[in-house]
């Protein structure tokens, strides 16, 4: 009964850290994708969607320690349509730097990376399907429309938007959110369908040191642009996913507690059969002197023993499972790429704590179960 309540100790504990990591490592790699996009600091327009930014800001954004490059970028809703065919997108517009803050170029698998100057544009890859379009591919003409700002009633359908001949100079593949919502062009074109000044902006990317502060550059941005801008680093980019995956992390925690939970009925049962077999020697240590308070911590000690045993065996076979698959890839999403897992050091925690709580209130509760009745005999 021991062998058998202490086997499901260790298989729960070892499940528990297995899908930890797993869960881990699919954090980082849904994540992984968001650095090619998403700069390290963000600075957008407190109120509306542009704010003007002036050779004086620049000169303080760039004085700034830490700071390695920056790049202006604007952003808009608009329509992109192949001969019949028309979506709604997001355009980005963006200058000559900004593969110097993201690595957006490497994540080109059709074509290359726009021209500045030019009306390029570099599309995703689930939009190019959708419509139906590939790389320099001149039969098809390309046209993106934005609304014209301003206030009226709208006479004709032509004059309510301003609209560009475009052509795809290459196609992206970074998720499918990304691959069918965003098209890149130049920061020059997406301003003249905007109708926007040369110093109006919808956003700054920044790239920063990887030993930068983070938090001491956001302080310096506000100290230097005013309450008029947010700042937002890639994990507040991202809340929503990172909102999502911590959810789903703590659900399959729970839910492996629970396998834990119901495991450690077998400790509570072993316990008590333990408890029921050795009677007649409890009764033999009561008349020798022993109280019933010592006896109960006998039980309470060896059921507390039994799970965290357990709980440290099961750990290091969950970890040695990990490190193999990390090492050698033993599962496979798909072909070319591994289940990934990520070996923290907070998982090792979080598993011991788990099963040493709930462990001692099992042996709370199995020892409880000694009466001055029973040893009495």
């Amino acid at each position: 009964m021991t062998i058998i309540a202490a086997s499901g100790i260790v298989i729960a504990s070892a499940a528990l850290f297995i899908v930890l990591s797993g869960f881990a490592g699919l954090k980082d790699f849904s994540l992984r994708f968001s650095s090619f996009v998403d700069p390290d600091l963000k600075i957008l327009p407190a109120q509306g969607k542009s704010f003007v930014l002036s050779e004086s800001d620049i000169n303080a954004i760039t004085s700034i320690d830490g700071v390695v490059a920056y790049t202006r970028v604007l952003e808009e809703r608009a329509i992109l349509q192949s001969e019949d065919k028309r979506q709604i997108i997001t355009l980005k517009g963006v200058d000559a730097n900004y593969n110097s803050v993201t690595s957006i170029d490497s994540m080109i698998i059709y074509g290359r990376w726009l021209e500045n100057g030019t009306t390029q544009i570099v599309a995703g890859g689930g939009i190019s399907n959708k419509l139906s379009f590939g790389v320099l591919d001149m039969s098809k003409r390309l046209t993106i429309a934005v609304p014209k700002p301003g206030k009226g009633q709208i006479t004709s359908v032509k004059g309510a938007f301003n609209s560009e001949s475009v052509f795809n100079i290459g196609v992206f593949d970074i998720n499918e959110s990304l691959n069918y919502d965003y098209v890149f062009a130049d920061i020059d074109l997406v301003k003249a369908l905007l109708n926007y000044t040369d110093d109006q902006v919808s956003a700054i990317e920044l790239k920063l040191k990887p030993e930068a502060n983070q938090a001491d550059i956001i302080a310096q941005l506000h100290g230097a642009l005013g309450s008029e801008v947010l700042v937002k680093n890639r994990t507040q980019l991202n809340d929503a996913l990172y909102k999502m995956l911590n959810t789903e992390n703590i659900a399959v925690y729970l839910i492996f507690t629970l396998v834990i939970i119901i495991a450690l009925f077998n400790v509570i049962g072993a316990l008590i059969m333990m408890i029921l077999d050795k009677k007649e020697s409890l009764h033999t240590l009561f008349n020798l002197g022993a109280t019933t308070k010592e006896i109960r911590r006998i039980f309470f000690w060896q059921g507390s023993l039994m799970t965290i045993l357990g709980g440290l065996v099961g750990l290091v076979l969950g970890f040695i499972i990990v490190f193999l698959q990390k090492q050698f890839s033993l599962i496979m999403i798909i072909p070319s790429e591994p289940y990934p897992v990520a070996i923290q050091l907070v998982n090792f925690f979080i598993v011991l704590a788990t099963i040493t709580v709930l462990g001692l209130i099992a042996a709370k509760l199995a020892s409880q179960r000694i009466t001055r009745t029973l040893v009495q005999g």
